[in-house]
């Protein structure tokens, strides 16, 4: 049994071990209760900003090439991503080298240049230009639709900021950042791998152990809740439509999440799922349809993602719309769930063999507090009823919740039907 050991150091740093005798190599990771919706309005981006620059160079590793050639030589990689609630610094590492690892990921934390800003700024302004049609709008359909999930909130805006926010950053607003929310007790350090925990949590009293702990800054809560439907159509020169259809969702943490994950499957979580069948296999609409959740302290959200022609939208939309009132009113056949929850028991046993599918499920999962065994998931994977999955589809696909995004080149007709479909779909809920 694959199972974590945690301890505190005197800072509040967590470190978590999970010992996996069985691999060849080890992952190394830290995460960082810090993200997007931290920014401070003005500076959206800063977090995003703040993850690139740490690798521009530290008092020990003087440019990005130091830092990549130190890690090279413990047969790593370094890596980082920034979300809306975390960032994340990872590298896998050869076993033997772990405590390099982790003073080099100190040495990027505790002691950064923070040089190199300009540069930066140039580079991932071209990077957020990727999500810009020719007349400056935003047609990233998952920033889209975040906006229209929480606005006037910092989880409505884009966690790489927005041009004008980016070029505004200064340095004084990364030493404020870095100071205010990289702190050891906002932090998980965790090593995954054929390692001893006696040894990892020694290594990390003496490479962490002298990082100042400070108070952490209290969030901006959502509180606005939509009662209507609602929809946005943006203009943009493709050859196919985008189109995301959203609705708010659950907590992370809510009893319910287990159901949520298995009802996304079957609606759109593989070659079996119901949308994929019907839009891709049947009507031949699409190469492919997705569904993801999201998932924060206090709200989360469901979005279903496919491009298709122009021509084809107003069908795709009406059969996502189908496909979900079907769920909502008639329980899944036993045997479909069946099918579902046996994908998803053996994709856990699956993850065994990654120590980076280990490592974040214990390490993410400590710094949000929702550390859940294999077997955890397992058993309550196994518990969950056609039932529950109707309650739980009953309970997010509202009309108050559901949010749709189209991108691509529209016509004012297309966007007529679709709000018809909508108002029919939060017709129905009105019988």
């Amino acid at each position: 049994m694959i199972r974590p050991h945690t301890h505190t150091l005197a800072n509040g740093l967590r470190v978590v071990c999970v010992e996996m005798p069985h691999l060849h190599s080890a992952e190394l990771a830290l995460y960082l209760k810090v993200g997007g919706r931290n920014d401070p309005a003005g500076r959206e981006g800063l977090s995003h900003f703040l993850e690139h620059i740490l690798f521009r160079g530290t008092e020990e590793f003087s440019s990005s090439q130091e830092i990549e050639n130190a890690f090279e030589a413990i047969g790593g990689a370094p890596n980082a991503s920034t979300d809306a609630d975390s960032t994340c610094y990872y590298s896998r590492i050869h076993p033997g080298h772990y405590r390099r690892g982790m003073e080099i990921f100190a040495s990027m934390l505790m002691r950064p240049l923070l040089e190199g800003i300009e540069i930066e700024k140039r580079i991932i302004t071209e990077e957020a230009r990727e999500d810009l049609n020719e007349q400056g709008e935003e047609i990233n359909a998952d920033t889209i639709v975040s906006r229209l999930l929480w606005p006037r909130h910092p989880l409505g805006m884009p966690t790489i900021g927005t041009l004008k926010s980016i070029v505004a950053i200064t340095r004084a607003d990364l030493e404020n950042h870095l100071a205010s929310f990289y702190i050891p007790s906002q932090t998980v350090l965790v090593v995954a791998g054929p390692v001893f925990c006696d040894s990892v949590f020694n290594a990390a009293a003496e490479v962490f152990g002298q990082w100042r702990a400070r108070e952490a800054r209290p969030l901006q809560r959502v509180t606005r809740r939509s009662n209507a439907p609602r929809i946005r159509f943006v203009q943009d020169s493709d050859s196919q439509m985008t189109m995301q259809l959203a609705f708010l969702g659950l907590r992370r943490g809510d009893p319910r999440f287990m159901a949520l994950r298995l009802l996304r499957r079957i609606l759109a979580g593989g070659g079996s799922s119901r949308l994929h069948l019907r839009l891709r296999e049947e009507l031949g609409i699409v190469y492919s349809v997705e569904a993801a959740i999201g998932a924060y302290d206090e709200t989360g959200c469901l979005a279903i993602d496919l491009s298709t022609a122009p021509e084809t939208l107003i069908q795709a939309v009406e059969v996502t719309l189908g496909e979900i009132g079907r769920i909502i009113n008639r329980p899944v056949p036993q045997a479909e769930l069946e099918r579902v929850r046996q994908s998803y028991i053996f994709d856990l046993e699956y993850s065994r063999d990654s120590a980076y599918e280990i490592g974040g499920r214990y390490g993410w999962g400590e710094l949000m507090g929702v550390v859940r065994g294999i077997e955890e998931d397992q058993r309550e994977a196994a518990g969950v009823t056609c039932k529950d999955i109707q309650q739980t589809a009953r309970t997010i696909f509202t009309p108050a919740n559901l949010r749709l995004v189209a991108v691509g080149p529209w016509t004012s007709g297309m966007r007529r039907q679709a709000g018809r479909l909508v108002r029919t779909f939060a017709e129905a809920w009105e019988i």
